[in-house]
């Protein structure tokens, strides 16, 4: 008998769950896009973006998903035939790199597999080879939505800085703006690119581009933009059409006014990063405990490397396809699927799922999942330990 009749919790990494104050800020006639309260409203995005991103310079915004972003970050700062490294650490991490390749960019790929994040060391050397500066930029993803990775992107600064090279530090913090702590300004980074539909808690359509001067300078010699993505007039506007060369995406501009209003105004982006943090230990104490007594680990070892904002977890195939449909079919909870983690046709690809407890979820919403989690567990009677439960509410409650 299902038992899901009621409000359904998508708790897959993204699109996140929507909060009722953005879908009714969305929910309303169309406006003037001229002038008048959309400039305004507009405007008012601009600093509390800059907030969330954690940096004093531009920001450029495009009507698109997190590919788009990706995309338009490159094009602004890349000539064809260029050298740029990607540091792989899941299917996200390649997807950017075959996106620079398929503009014309000569990418060098370096793969750190799917349970881990990158090694500095290997960074470092790769660099003292480079004594002639031929690469340009390193792309890496603060954290890949595929695996749960969090990577140091801290760290990658300190080894460029070591190093002595020039190259343009670019990340994608599509899964992590928001949800885990990252500092543009503080960590040294060039180009960052995000997208609204995760940590930003509205649905998917707008991405963004938060570039500092170097990589504004970096413009200049760059030759794949189009008008379109060009950033220059997006982030330093004549007229107000120019923010999106174009028609303005008005209903996702009062959703992400209301999104923004929670999440730096009313929360404090601080308080948002320590809320996410608890609610991932409370995951991560659950999956310890089931583990103990079966097949199910997270998928990154060290608590450290995991994200606060999705877990990728290992339960063996066909268990983790058949607990993901009993989830959805019987209690109403979708988890995300093992993307990147094994091809389609592997089996091996039933054996993985995610957990996203990222944007708009709090304490009873992560606890509900993983009660019916174990639900699932004992209904398939798939092995697990016990005392999960017990572990997540510790955290909960205990900090």
């Amino acid at each position: 008998m299902p038992l899901s009749h009621g409000r359904p919790y998508l708790a897959i990494p993204g699109p996140s769950v929507i909060p009722d104050r953005v879908l009714q800020a969305m929910h309303r006639p169309a406006p003037e896009i001229h002038g008048g309260a959309m400039v305004q409203l507009l405007e008012s995005l601009l600093p509390d973006l800059r907030a969330v991103a954690r940096t004093r310079h531009k920001v450029a915004m495009y009507i698109s998903n997190g590919h788009g972003a990706w995309e338009a970050g490159l094009v602004n700062v890349l000539a064809r035939g260029d050298k740029v490294l990607a540091l792989a650490t899941g299917r996200f991490g390649h997807g950017w790199a075959e996106l620079a390749a398929g503009l014309g960019a000569d990418v060098e790929v370096m793969d750190f597999g799917n349970r881990a994040p990158v090694d500095m060391d290997r960074v470092a050397a790769r660099l003292a080879e480079d004594r002639a500066h031929h690469i340009r930029a390193i792309m890496a993803v603060h954290v890949d939505t595929a695996t749960s990775v969090k990577n140091d992107i801290a760290g990658l600064r300190t080894v460029l800085d070591a190093a002595g090279h020039p190259a343009l530090l670019m990340v994608d913090c599509i899964a992590s703006l928001a949800c885990d702590r990252f500092e543009m300004d503080g960590w040294g980074v060039d180009v960052m690119v995000a997208a609204c539909q995760k940590g930003l808690m509205v649905p998917p359509g707008l991405g963004f581009v938060f570039f500092n001067d170097k990589a504004e300078a970096a413009r200049a010699r760059a030759d794949m933009a189009t008008p379109y993505w060009d950033w220059r007039m997006r982030a330093d506007p004549e007229e107000f059409y120019q923010y999106f060369w174009g028609t303005a995406p008005t209903h996702h501009l009062y959703g992400l006014r209301a999104a923004l209003d929670m999440l730096v105004h009313d929360e404090g982006i601080e308080a948002a990063w320590a809320r996410h943090e608890r609610l991932a230990r409370a995951v991560w104490a659950a999956i310890g405990a089931w583990g103990a007594g079966g097949p199910m680990q997270a998928n990154i070892a060290a608590p450290a490397q995991r994200s606060h904002a999705v877990t990728a977890v290992q339960l063996g195939a066909p268990a983790g396809t058949a607990l993901r449909d009993w989830l959805s079919g019987t209690a109403g909870v979708t988890l995300g699927i093992g993307l990147g983690m094994a091809a389609r046709d592997d089996p091996a690809w039933h054996g993985y799922f995610r957990i996203a407890h990222m944007g708009h979820v709090n304490a009873h919403m992560v606890l509900g999942a993983l009660g019916s989690i174990e639900a699932g567990l004992v209904a398939l009677d798939i092995p697990h330990g016990k005392g999960a439960l017990e572990a997540a509410a510790a955290v909960v409650a205990g900090g």
